[in-house]
C-alpha cells in the first residue's frame, strides 16, 4: 500500500520560512518523479516544483529563487524548503509521486502565511 505523508506545515509570518517533508512508503521511491503542488483557497491546484529520480528540478516560474525541492532516496523523502513566504503562498501543499501513468498523492499539509 502506497502512502505519502506530508509534514512541516503551519502558521508563519510573512518573510519567514518553512520546510515541508513528504515521507513515502510502499513504492520504489527512487524510480518516481516527486512533486509538490499547492491549492490556495478558492483556486485550482497548481504545480510548485518537481524533481526527477536523478535530481533534476523544475519550478513554477513565479516561485523560482524562493522555493527549493530536494530528495533523499535513502530516506524515501522529498522536501520543499520555502523561504521569504508571502500571504499568497497560503494553501494546502500536496506531495505527489509520478511514474509513467501512475501517480499517488498525499493528503496535504496546510501552510498559512500571515501578513
Amino acid at each position: 500500500q502506497v502512502q505519502l505523508v506530508e509534514s512541516g506545515g503551519g502558521l508563519v509570518q510573512a518573510g519567514g520560512s518553512l520546510r515541508l517533508s513528504c515521507a513515502a512508503s510502499g513504492l520504489t521511491f527512487g524510480s518516481y518523479y516527486m512533486a509538490w503542488y499547492r491549492q490556495a483557497p478558492g483556486k485550482q491546484r497548481e504545480l510548485v516544483a518537481r524533481i526527477s529520480p536523478g535530481g533534476y528540478t523544475n519550478y513554477a516560474d513565479s516561485l523560482k529563487g524562493r522555493f527549493t525541492i530536494s530528495r533523499d532516496n535513502a530516506k524515501n523523502t522529498v522536501y520543499l524548503q520555502m523561504n521569504m513566504l508571502q500571504p499568497e503562498d497560503t494553501g494546502v501543499y500536496y506531495c505527489a509521486a509520478v511514474r509513467v501513468a501512475t501517480e499517488y498523492w498525499g493528503k496535504g499539509t496546510l501552510v498559512t502565511v500571515s501578513s
